[in-house]
């Protein structure tokens, strides 16, 4: 299938939904709160090559399997995302690999396009 982990497009930049894989040693962690700090760090290398960074981030979606595990991920995005309040969403619901626990997935703005 065609993929890409982000896309620019003019002023926008559109991340792919971000599993908690290591995608240098293809592992994922059995922690939640583990497999959500390794997104936001694919998220924010993917953001970095296109220009931009967390604070530019307009949109965040939250996908899980179970929305009991949300709550203990709170800190994790709060500081990449609590100063910036970008408009959010968390939605449980089956992810591709069962041991995916959470995926994210982020639009942003580029600044000065």
């Amino acid at each position: 299938m065609g993929y890409a982990r982000a896309v620019v497009d003019g002023d926008r930049v559109h991340v792919s939904g971000t599993a908690g894989f290591d995608y240098t040693t293809m592992t994922i962690s059995e922690n939640v709160v583990e497999q959500a700090e390794q997104c936001l760090r694919t998220i924010e290398a993917a953001l970095a090559e296109a220009g931009c960074g967390f604070a530019d981030v307009v949109r965040v979606r939250y996908l899980l399997p179970d929305r009991a595990d949300f709550e203990p991920c709170w800190p994790i995005p709060r500081r990449r995302f609590g100063d910036v309040r970008p408009a959010a969403m968390m939605m449980e619901c089956g992810l591709a690999d069962p041991r995916m626990k959470i995926e994210i997935e982020v639009d942003a703005r580029r600044p000065g396009v």
